[in-house]
């Protein structure tokens, strides 16, 4: 929670509802994220779920912003355009809406893509946001908050596509465990997730599968993606170096073998 605003975003949680409550504020959008593509030309028309959980009527404002990422992956929206933003590009359904308490309604928004667009990827949020802040009160501290969902939409244009470039394994420190990592480049023009099948060896000769995160590596950034080890009776292993990984990672339409050792 911030000072001014509670930002819940879905940059890598499944398409799944995505509640949101701060004082007062109680939302559920389905699905949290987009990633949609379209042509040069043509209209791309989506909707999304918004639900009033609580229990008097609601007002939102709902509007688009840029975003960016953060090193740590926190995501920071952006009223003003972003140089080259295809925010101009899209209409919403209405700035303002009404729900009374526990109903739902179904929220449009369209993309119309300019005639003779090159291959890119069209990046922006829709913001739901509480028509006025409410006080939070932290010890004898009163804030304004206001809450808010960002709904992240990734809309590729013709062959937009990640290429994905591997610089070779790491070690880092994620929630107090030592685990691999891999650093990597996205030379392409369009984000990537990576995902895999990958298991592995400890310097004591334990078996270990590993789980790549699938955090987004959007185009011509260098991010790190953690592989973190698990066992069929443990979650949380700590493991013994140098490490050993082999197997497939994929992204988009593309696979790459591994086999890395880890000090």
């Amino acid at each position: 929670m911030r000072a001014t605003a509670v930002l819940l975003c879905a940059l890598s949680l499944p398409l799944s509802p995505l509640p949101a409550a701060a004082a007062g504020f109680a939302a559920l959008i389905s699905p949290p994220r987009f990633e949609v593509n379209a042509r040069a030309g043509g209209a791309l028309r989506e909707v999304f779920e918004l639900t009033n959980r609580a229990a008097t009527p609601a007002k939102y404002k709902v509007h688009t912003a840029d975003f960016t990422l953060s090193a740590d992956y926190n995501v920071l929206f952006h009223e003003a355009l972003l140089p080259d933003s295809c925010r101009p590009w899209v209409a919403i359904e209405r700035g303002e809406v009404t729900l009374a308490a526990g109903a739902t309604m179904r929220y449009r928004f369209e993309v119309q893509v300019p005639p003779g667009t090159p291959a890119r990827e069209c990046r922006f949020a829709i913001l739901v946001e509480g028509d006025e802040p409410v006080v939070a009160h932290s010890g004898a501290v009163q804030l304004p908050v206001v809450g808010r969902i960002g709904i992240i939409v990734y809309l590729r244009v013709g062959d937009a596509a990640p290429r994905l470039e591997l610089f070779g394994p790491d070690v880092v420190t994620l929630n107090g465990r030592r685990i691999p990592a891999l650093r990597m480049h996205n030379e392409g023009n369009a984000h990537a997730r990576v995902s895999g099948f990958l298991t592995g060896t400890d310097a004591s000769g334990r078996h270990y599968d590993f789980t790549p995160s699938d955090l987004p590596i959007l185009p011509h950034e260098e991010r790190e993606v953690f592989l973190t080890p698990s066992q069929a009776d443990n979650d949380n292993p700590t493991l013994a170096f140098p490490v050993t990984v082999q197997g497939t990672l994929q992204w988009s339409d593309q696979t790459t073998e591994l086999n890395e050792r880890f000090q």
